[in-house]
C-alpha cells in the first residue's frame, strides 16, 4: 500500500511561519498551523515529517489549536487490533485565524499601554 504523499512547505508559507513567530506564535504551533492549513485532513505522523517537528511537538500544538477551536479530531480506526489513529481537519479559515490572532495581539498591546501609564504615573507620584 502505498503511503500518502506528505506536503512540504513552500517558500510563502516559510514565511508566514517566521511572521506567525515573530508576532510571538510559538514555532512549533506556527507549523503544525500552516501545515494542517494547506492540506484536507491528515494525521499527526503526517505533520510531524511535513513540518519538520517532533511528536511531543505536534501533541501540544494540536492542543492548543483544539482548545482555540481551530481544529477539529476524529479517531479512525485501524484494521484489526491498536489504537484508533486521531485524524485532524482544520474548521476555521487561515484568515478568520490571523483575526482571532490579531484580537488577542491588540488586547496584549493594550494591556501593555496602560500598565506603562499606571508605571508612570506611579513614579511620578513619588
Amino acid at each position: 500500500m502505498k503511503e500518502k504523499d506528505i506536503y512540504r512547505f513552500k517558500p510563502q508559507d516559510k514565511k508566514i511561519i517566521n511572521i506567525f513567530t515573530e508576532l510571538g506564535m510559538p514555532r512549533n504551533l506556527a507549523k503544525t498551523l500552516m501545515y494542517i492549513s494547506q492540506v484536507d485532513e491528515c494525521r499527526s505522523a503526517e505533520i510531524e515529517h511535513g513540518a519538520d517537528l517532533r511528536q511531543p511537538e505536534v501533541s501540544v500544538a494540536m492542543r492548543l489549536l483544539q482548545n482555540k477551536g481551530w481544529v477539529q479530531k476524529r479517531h479512525k480506526k485501524k484494521k484489526g487490533k491498536g489504537r484508533p489513529v486521531h485524524i485532524y481537519k482544520i474548521t476555521s479559515s487561515l484568515d478568520n485565524i490571523v483575526k482571532n490572532f490579531e484580537k488577542e495581539k491588540i488586547q496584549e498591546i493594550d494591556t501593555v499601554k496602560k500598565d506603562l501609564t499606571s508605571l508612570k504615573n506611579l513614579i511620578n507620584g513619588i
